[in-house]
């Protein structure tokens, strides 16, 4: 929730073999909104589902706060509300598992589960099993 933008803006995050959501020339699909939505698949969906042109008009999600927590809520609750039950873990492994998990980024998850402890902490309730994706 700190950026409305990713700060590294050079990678366009563009699937060029997902044809259902294909990309579009000059547009950037970098993570952008309170979850940092990111890639033209997750970009294309999350734009069926809640009615705007994800693909040819990216942007709209760091520039309209309507759409922009409304593409968090969309990505929420496709992938991270299913695996909650499965521990903290698992919602690593689904919000950036793919940069963080397999021992990418050890330090960036250690980080992630020190500010999940201490905000169960302030809360007084226990954080839980599978604390690490």
């Amino acid at each position: 929730l700190c950026y409305v933008e990713e700060i590294n803006k050079y990678n366009r995050y563009c699937d060029e073999q997902n044809q259902q959501y294909p990309c579009v020339p000059g547009k950037f699909y970098y993570g952008r909104g309170p979850i940092q939505l990111t890639g033209n698949g997750d970009y294309g969906a999350a734009g069926k589902a809640i009615g705007f042109d994800g693909l040819r008009a990216p942007e709209t999600v760091a520039r309209d706060p309507v759409v922009s927590f409304k593409t968090a809520l969309w990505f929420w609750m496709t992938y991270v509300h299913p695996v909650m039950n499965q521990g903290f873990g698992a919602t690593i492994q689904r919000i950036n598992g793919a940069i963080e998990c397999g021992g990418k980024q050890p330090a960036q998850v250690q980080a992630r589960n020190g500010y999940y402890k201490d905000y169960c902490n302030k809360f007084g309730v226990a954080p839980g099993p599978n604390l690490y994706c």
